[in-house]
C-alpha cells in the first residue's frame, strides 16, 4: 500500500514539473519578468529575503516557482541570521493542487494558478 502511495505521489510529481516547465517557457515568451522571491516566517509576521528568483503563483506569495522550473514553499523558521542574511530554502516536489487539505476555497489545482499568473502578466499581483 505504501508503494502505491509513493508511486501515485512520484506521479503526481512528474505531471505537476511538467507543468511548471511549460508555464517557465510560457512565462519568459510572454516576456514576464521573474523577481527575487520572499518567504514568509513561519509565526506569518515577517518576510525574509530569498535567492531564489522567479515568479509567485499565488497572490498570497506562499508558493513560487524559479527560472528553472523548481517548486518553492515559501515559508521559512526566520530566526535573526536568516533576516540579516536571507533564507536559503530547498525546492519541494510540486504538488497537481496547491493548498491540498487546506480550508475550504484555499486549495487551488497548479494549472489554474499557473493560467492566472500568466494571464496577469506583469501587473499579476
Amino acid at each position: 500500500m505504501a508503494d502505491a502511495l509513493e508511486r501515485r505521489r512520484q506521479a503526481e510529481s512528474r505531471a505537476a514539473a511538467a507543468l511548471l516547465e511549460g508555464f517557465v517557457r510560457d512565462a519568459t515568451t510572454a516576456g514576464i519578468v521573474p523577481e527575487r522571491l520572499t518567504a514568509r516566517t513561519y509565526d506569518g509576521r515577517t518576510r525574509v529575503r530569498t535567492s531564489v528568483t522567479g515568479w509567485y503563483l499565488k497572490r498570497d506569495r506562499s508558493v513560487g516557482v524559479d527560472t528553472a522550473a523548481r517548486f518553492y514553499v515559501l515559508s521559512t523558521p526566520g530566526g535573526l541570521a536568516e533576516r540579516l542574511r536571507g533564507a536559503a530554502l530547498s525546492p519541494s516536489d510540486p504538488p497537481l493542487e496547491l493548498g491540498r487539505g487546506a480550508r475550504d476555497g484555499e486549495s487551488l489545482p497548479l494549472a489554474e494558478a499557473l493560467e492566472k499568473r500568466l494571464t496577469g502578466g506583469n501587473a499579476w499581483g
